[in-house]
């Protein structure tokens, strides 16, 4: 069985024309499917509109949050419920077509166990292009992540295997996109035209986006504390060369002017390089606390009885 899941906020309006498109879709696909919203608590009558499609069509099912949460929440709440073989995330605004998921199964049955819609263009227009740009520019290049797409995947079709292992990742600010790229297995790509939203408006907020980016840093890469490092070790370099040049070169005033910026630019360089130590240390204690297995295993071969399978999940 493939689970669908999208997670709605104030999409009462577009949930209706989603329905119509999925059920023709994998009718079509000749599926056994499920659909499963979870309702991040809108403030229109989204939640009514999942409980009339719940009662004329038992393929569909509803989740409400208690309180608005964002979209990553509500993925992985989903992603706790979901029921099927594998799961497919797409939004609930059609900018994902369901006409997609053909391409998506294609590929799961072939062996992929994560499957990326990736974008053919750069999302969006104005500033939201520029924030993804620069987002997944971090992502790649700072944070590490070479697999992530480079112009980014908001549907996505994982694995039942993917999915428990997603599941003992017990995080509370975590960006779900870098969190399934970082547990591996076999990712495989499509390229589908991202569509424009057919109605409402988005509830992809600039605070949102700003906490995305600072979520998904702190939680894959030491790069902040590593920057303290760089910028102390510089400015300290600075700091020491001003104050040679100041002795040796200048005269009186401007010597004594040299002397103390190199003091003042040596002095905080110092102050990063404590903090960039203390920083060493905050980032061991919170890599340990987020508790994720140390290892993941895809499969095995030739194993005997006695294997415990916990130990799958490294621990």
């Amino acid at each position: 069985m493939i689970s669908i899941l999208t997670p709605a906020f104030n999409e009462s309006v577009n949930l209706e024309n989603l329905h119509a498109r999925l059920t023709q879709t994998m009718a079509q696909l000749g599926e056994e499917w499920e659909w499963l919203i979870v309702d991040d608590h809108s403030r229109d009558d989204t939640f009514a509109v999942v409980q009339r499609l719940a009662l004329t069509d038992s393929h569909v099912r509803g989740i409400r949050l208690a309180r608005n949460r964002g979209s990553h929440v509500a993925i992985t709440c989903g992603l706790h419920h979901v029921r099927g073989d594998a799961a497919v995330m797409m939004a609930s605004d059609l900018q994902d077509p369901p006409e997609t998921l053909g391409a998506l199964f294609q590929k799961w049955r072939s062996g992929a166990q994560v499957v990326w819609a990736t974008r053919r263009e750069q999302p969006g227009e104005g500033t939201h292009a520029g924030f993804a740009s620069i987002y997944y520019w971090i992502m790649r290049n700072i944070v590490g992540m070479k697999e992530i797409p480079a112009r980014g995947a908001d549907f996505f079709l994982i694995d039942r295997m993917v999915i428990d292992a997603f599941r003992r990742c017990d995080e509370q600010h975590v960006s779900v996109f870098a969190l399934i790229t970082w547990l591996g297995f076999r990712q495989e790509y499509i390229e589908y035209d991202k569509q424009p939203r057919a109605a409402g408006r988005s509830g992809w907020t600039i605070a949102r986006k700003i906490k995305l980016v600072v979520d998904s840093i702190t939680a894959f890469s030491d790069a902040p504390v590593q920057a303290c490092w760089l910028l102390g070790a510089a400015l300290m370099a600075i700091g020491f060369l001003s104050i040679v040049v100041g002795l040796t070169v200048f005269e009186s005033l401007q010597a004594a002017v040299v002397v103390l910026l190199g003091a003042i630019a040596g002095a905080t360089g110092l102050v990063l390089c404590a903090l960039a130590m203390l920083g060493e240390y905050v980032w061991r204690a919170l890599d340990q606390s987020r508790r994720r297995p140390l290892y993941l295993i895809e499969g095995t071969a030739g194993v005997s009885a006695a294997f415990d399978g916990r130990s799958s999940a490294g621990l």
